[in-house]
This record gives structure tokens, C-alpha cells and sequence, in this order.
């Protein structure tokens, strides 16, 4: 609770200094016309325009604060990077922006203050049972009360954001971006874990695409045979000797940045996506730098996949957190699918800023870190499969699923470094 107000403090500087450049008198009759929260609007307005004189040092605390990104770490692994294989990482880069996020605080104080009632109105049922009535009573008069407060600072915050910063934050182009693809022509990298039963599988059907110039597999250090049938099928088979999710993409997409093909696919090669859905991220490569593939559209899964219901509905639920906490810029229901379509240029971009560290939770990492630099992501409806073979990573089961899910919570709400493995 502690850290979720210290980051609705620093949001609330952010906005204060953002909004002592404007007329607040011309803000609070755009607030007023909700006829639901007319006090509370001209508190809120009065609130910020007080704050307004205090926020030159509250900004700088809350940057001191919350600064957690390591730029010598970055730039270490870029120039090693540069060096190995990729000339064009000398380019200037830009430090990441700390923006406000009002929209995604205010969900997560909302949610917390619901989480608050249920525990107040549950401490009621050993209050009954234990018969110590009184004592059990004062507790829960006080977390049921004061479980409003982080609602309304919640609620407060994501009008601020909805109503007030949304128009400043969308997007500058006056029209639909449309960049059309010169070479369409792919390279595919598929990720492999112990795969040796769908590889072969896999690799015949991207390689039986007729844009598909080359299929690669990173192994990420496979106990079995995946490289072997993988090179068998016809895939440049490479391994990738550092355990974990994160590395094993950040290799793949080295690697096929470094074939210089102007459109690059990252998937599995556990069969639960098909080559055909290529034509589909193609129609929309076009508008964005990256097509994420989403899972979410019913009749496009099979009946029975990895994806449980929990696990559907919490991805639904972080991939909405991350388009809160990047308000104006993307639609997200999909944060853990590996499918996607990539523009080499962005991609090349990208790189140095991605944490190769970060383990299961890295699809969800690179899609916030591209969000953060500007780029622009688009989903495609994709179609879902059983997978062939055992699954290794958070599809495991809920309760594996659950812990990936919160890690990747805290990333998006907090820092990426904090789980790195």
C-alpha cells in the first residue's frame, strides 16, 4: 500500500506541474459537467492549484524516488552488442521517459481498496464464530471505513487521466498510419525449450510459407534432440547456453536482426500457432512497428488449449493494466502470446533497452518497453492450438500461472528489474 500511494504522490506532482502552465478556471467547468462529482471535481481542481506552487521540489523527490532504470547496465550490453553484431546501435540513444500514469495507479488503488472491503466484511465471520465481539468490531469498522479512501484517490486519479490528460497523451498523427512494407519477405526465429516433438513440425510449416525466407530455432539449451530435428527440418538451428525465456527471445531477435530482412516474426515451436495467421499480421504491418498477436478472440482458440480460464482472464486483465499505464497510445489484450511481427528498424531500436533477464514475464517486458519508446503496437486476431508435448513455462499450471502473473504485475507497475532472474 505503502509503495501504491508513494506512486500516486509522485502521479499527482507530475500532474500539478503539468497543469500550472494551464487556466485551472477553464479546467474545472470541463470537470463540473459531471453532474456526479461536482465537489469533488472543484476540491481536486482546488487541490492541484495549490500543489502547482509546491511542485518544482515534489518532482524532483518523486524522480529521485522512482528512477530505476540502469543506464550504465544498458549501455554496457549495447556497445558489446554493438560491437558482436549490430553497427547500427551507435546511434544516439534516448533514456527512458518516466511519465505520469494516473489511469494505471488509479486502477491498482482502486483495486486495492476493494480488496480492503472484502477483507473487512470477511473478518466479520471469526467475529461471530469467536464470540469476542468488540474486539473483532473495531477492526472491522476500520478497514470497511477507510477502505474508501484509496477507492476515491483512485477514482480521482483516472478522471484526471480520462478527462483532463487523455487528449495531450494520444498520439500527434492526424491520421491513420499507413507505411506500406516494401519487402515483405520474413525471417521467422521460433523459441525451443526440450521441443524435439513439434519442432520439425513447426519449421515445415513456416518454411512452407511462400514469404518465409528463413526459419532459425534458438534452443534454449535443450536436453534433447529439438536442435537436431530442428536443423533436420530445414531451420538454422542455433543454441542459446543461458537459461531462461528472456534470453532465449533476446537471442532470437538478434539473430534475426542480423539476417537484415526488413520484417521479422518471433513464435514457438510448440505448435500452438500456426504459419497461416502470417497473412493476418501482414495486413496490419502497415499500420504499427510491431503486430502482437492476441488470443483473446473465442472462436479463434481451440476447445481445449494451455490457456485456462484463470490464466485467460488474468492476461486480459494485465494486458489492460499496461494499456492503462500507457494511456492513448495502444490497445492491449494479449501480453503473454510470443507471436508477433516486428519491424526490423524498431526492433534494432528496442534492443539496448530490453532486459534479457527478465524470464517468463519478458513478452509482457517487451511490449511496455516498446510502448515506453514511442513505438507503435498494434494486435492481430490470432488462432490457438493444443500444444504438442509438455509445457515448461507459466502455462504449467494456475498456481505457476498466478505467480508469473503478479511478477508481471509488479513489472509493469513498478520496475523490471526488481524480477529479473
Amino acid at each position: 500500500m505503502a509503495l501504491i500511494l508513494g506512486r500516486a504522490a509522485a502521479s499527482v506532482a507530475r500532474i500539478a506541474r503539468g497543469m500550472s502552465h494551464m487556466n485551472v478556471s477553464v479546467v474545472v467547468p470541463i470537470l463540473n459537467k459531471t453532474e456526479a462529482l461536482p465537489s469533488l471535481c472543484e476540491t481536486l481542481c482546488s487541490a492541484l492549484q495549490k500543489a502547482s506552487t509546491l511542485v518544482a521540489v515534489d518532482a524532483v523527490a518523486a524522480k529521485r524516488m522512482f528512477e530505476n532504470f540502469d543506464a550504465t547496465s544498458n549501455a554496457e550490453r549495447q556497445s558489446g552488442y554493438a560491437e558482436a553484431h549490430l553497427p547500427e546501435f551507435h546511434m544516439a540513444r534516448r533514456s527512458l521517459k518516466r511519465r505520469s500514469r494516473p489511469l494505471m495507479l488509479g486502477v491498482l488503488l482502486v483495486c486495492f481498496g476493494f480488496a480492503m472491503y472484502l477483507v473487512g466484511v470477511l473478518l466479520a465471520l471469526p467475529r461471530h464464530l469467536l464470540g469476542n465481539g468488540e474486539d473483532f468490531l473495531a477492526i472491522n469498522e476500520w478497514i470497511v471505513w477507510y477502505s474508501g479512501v484509496p477507492v476515491v484517490l483512485g477514482l480521482s486519479l483516472a478522471f484526471i487521466d480520462l478527462f483532463v490528460l487523455l487528449g495531450r497523451k494520444r498520439s500527434s498523427r492526424p491520421d491513420v498510419r499507413h507505411d506500406p512494407i516494401t519487402e515483405p519477405r520474413l525471417i521467422v526465429a521460433l523459441t525451443a525449450y526440450d521441443d524435439e516433438a513439434s519442432i520439425a513440425d513447426a519449421v515445415r510449416d513456416f518454411r512452407a510459407h511462400p514469404l518465409v525466407d528463413e526459419v532459425i530455432v534458438v534452443s534454449n539449451n535443450s536436453s534433447d534432440r529439438t536442435l537436431e530435428r530442428a536443423a533436420g527440418a530445414g531451420a538454422t538451428a542455433v543454441n542459446e547456453p543461458q537459461q531462461g525465456y528472456g534470453r532465449c527471445v533476446y537471442r532470437c531477435l538478434q539473430e534475426a536482426i542480423a539476417r537484415g530482412n526488413e520484417l521479422i516474426v518471433l513464435c514457438e515451436g510448440d505448435r500452438t500457432f500456426r504459419a497461416y495467421d502470417l497473412d493476418k499480421l501482414l495486413a496490419y504491418a502497415p499500420h504499427a512497428d510491431i503486430v502482437n498477436g492476441t488470443r483473446t478472440v473465442e472462436r479463434l482458440r481451440a476447445r481445449t488449449t494451455q490457456l485456462s480460464t484463470f490464466m485467460y482472464y488474468g492476461n486480459l486483465f494485465a494486458g489492460k493494466l499496461l494499456e492503462a499505464k500507457h494511456l492513448g497510445r495502444s490497445t492491449i489484450t494479449d501480453v503473454g502470446t510470443t507471436y508477433k511481427l516486428c519491424r526490423r528498424d524498431a526492433l534494432v531500436r528496442l534492443m539496448p533497452y530490453l532486459e534479457p533477464a527478465v524470464n517468463l514475464e519478458f513478452n509482457a517486458h517487451f511490449l511496455d518497453v516498446a510502448l515506453d519508446q514511442g513505438r507503435d503496437i498494434v494486435e492481430c486476431p490470432i488462432t490457438f492450438h493444443p500444444r504438442v508435448g509438455v509445457s515448461k513455462g507459466g502455462n504449467v499450471s494456475n498456481k505457476r500461472a498466478l505467480r508469473v502473473g503478479l511478477r508481471m504485475l509488479f513489472g509493469i507497475a513498478w520496475s523490471w528489474k526488481a524480477i529479473e532472474a
